[in-house]
């Protein structure tokens, strides 16, 4: 029989105490199914599923956990709801914190006045 590799103190993934290094500021995207989460997160707080209706995917956690790499926080806290056999399950709910909406919405701006500045007639 092998004999297992020795335990590495160094974490190996995400959530294993590694530190997850962040970008300061949102960075933005063109993706559009980021750019439907984003819109819906600022409307309201959605649970997975509905997060993955409104992206139009089905892995809606690795479409936050890009949007985490870009520079959002989107937290998921679990709430306590019943499931239909009436069992206690604990499903999350993705919204935005209060920096996440200042971020998006310092980005949309900016995307906003270089699209105007791309419309915009050199004044010559």
């Amino acid at each position: 029989m092998k004999r297992a590799r020795p335990i590495n103190d160094k974490a190996s993934a995400p959530g294993t105490g590694a530190p997850i290094i962040r970008p300061a500021g949102f960075l933005g995207t063109d993706n559009p199914r980021h750019l439907r989460v984003i819109q819906a997160l600022r409307v309201r707080p959605l649970p997975r599923e509905q997060l993955d209706q409104v992206a139009g995917c089905s892995n809606g956690p690795d479409l936050v956990a890009e949007l985490r790499r870009r520079g959002l926080t989107v937290p998921c806290p679990r709430t306590k709801k019943k499931d239909r056999d009436l069992f206690d399950c604990f499903p999350g709910v993705y919204h935005f914190t209060e920096a996440d909406r200042r971020m998006v919405n310092r980005w949309l701006a900016e995307r906003a006045a270089r699209a105007q500045a791309r419309k915009a007639p050199d004044a010559c």
